[in-house]
């Protein structure tokens, strides 16, 4: 990407979402053009106020953000996840509300518009449940052919899941949904959490957002105490996993991608036991067994650096001073 291409982010902004937001703002490879939100993390219009307050805060206020789905395909929204992101989507953390409310359509039509109105160059970002995704294909057959890929942050392939032994929350929380995304033919990176649990922020990491001058670092700082809480008893100390964050920047090429193989992938939506479950067909590394031409899933397993860098040092060089941006971040 020689210049800023056109992204939407779908997303249930919870904290790693905020973080995925403020590096989407802040990346030159992005140009972001459109938000949709849906019930996951927190309920879908939750999400959008959150979304709202952050874009102001960060000087973005013309971004339109709009809400989607409340409810899973199948079921009922289940209510989020207050003990991992508080009850506020954000740690707690109060901001500045936006003087702005969320446009008129859906999520799904938002999506549609801007996928005609950026034919072939329009990239996607869904970092929440898949159910604005899913009826956005609905609503316009021809979407696979106008958006040039999606980005997936959701499953699990050879790692557990973290809602049951099996399945991710993303994906969990509308399999339905996550099965229809994943079997349409167009160009799909799922970065599950083989990838997102073995890339850790760290307290060190906090504080240097704290210690920033820009008023959205030393809220995701603040919002990211509250996520450490929860992720103590995860990994026995105070640092979280980068799930959304890292999705996007996988999306723009901000990170080197080192094991991604193109596989078939199929989601489990039986209601037993593996329901939500990315079955990744890994058989193809190996003689005799099906090989995968013609998949047009690329599953992230390993990055090719830290991440942790590179997410704070693009914040800095796009909102500190030059003498912070000086500093290293290890």
């Amino acid at each position: 990407m020689n210049q800023p291409a056109p992204f939407f982010l779908d997303c249930d902004t919870g904290i790693d979402d905020a973080l995925a937001l403020a590096y989407l703002l802040a990346s030159p490879r992005a140009d972001l053009v459109g938000i949709g939100t849906v019930s996951g993390n927190i309920d879908a219009a939750g999400g959008a106020r959150n979304t709202l307050d952050l874009l102001q805060l960060a000087g973005y206020p013309d971004i339109p953000v709009a809400i989607g789905a409340h409810d899973p395909q199948e079921g009922t929204f289940h209510g989020g996840a207050p003990h991992v992101h508080g009850d506020n989507g954000i740690g707690g953390v109060e901001l500045a509300p936006s003087d702005r409310g969320p446009v008129e359509v859906s999520a799904a039509e938002l999506l549609v518009q801007l996928a005609h109105r950026f034919p072939g160059e329009l990239r996607v970002v869904a970092i929440g449940p898949l159910t604005n995704i899913a009826e956005a294909l609905r609503l316009e057959p021809q979407l696979t052919e106008l958006v040039a890929e999606i980005t997936i942050m959701g499953g699990a392939a050879l790692a557990p899941g973290n809602i049951t032994p099996v399945s991710e929350a993303n994906i969990a929380n509308d399999p339905e949904a996550a099965a229809e995304v994943l079997a349409a033919d167009w160009n799909v990176t799922l970065v599950p959490l083989d990838v997102t649990m073995t890339n850790v922020l760290e307290e060190n990491h906090r504080q240097e957002l704290l210690a920033s001058e820009h008023p959205v670092s030393q809220a995701l700082g603040e919002m990211l105490g509250y996520y450490f809480g929860f992720y103590i008893d995860i990994f026995g100390r105070a640092c979280s996993a980068m799930h959304d964050p890292l999705a996007a920047a996988i999306a723009v090429r901000g990170v080197e991608v080192a094991t991604a193989p193109k596989v078939r992938v199929q989601v489990d939506t039986t209601t037993g036991p593996s329901r939500g479950q990315t079955v990744c067909d890994l058989r193809g590394q190996y003689l005799g067994f099906p090989d995968q031409r013609g998949a047009r899933c690329r599953v992230v397993l390993e990055i090719g650096e830290k991440f942790a860098p590179h997410l704070l040092g693009t914040l800095q060089a796009a909102w500190l001073s030059e003498e912070q941006v000086a500093e290293p971040v290890t």
